[in-house]
């Protein structure tokens, strides 16, 4: 896992997006466009859950 943020793959270039921030007791979610507006932190077991259901979809 990596503690830097980073946008996903699928963003485009227009900040209408957010960035994750993983860590090893889950990730921090943020506003592209809002980056001042602080962050949501998930754990662990519901970001591997999220990223689970996300990857079905695909």
């Amino acid at each position: 896992m990596t503690a830097e943020w980073h946008k996903s793959s699928y963003s485009s270039g227009n900040n209408e997006c957010v960035e994750v921030r993983e860590h090893a007791s889950g990730a921090d979610v943020r506003d592209t466009a809002h980056r001042d507006a602080g962050h949501v932190t998930v754990p662990l077991s519901q970001w591997v859950a999220l990223i689970a259901e996300v990857r079905k979809t695909q």
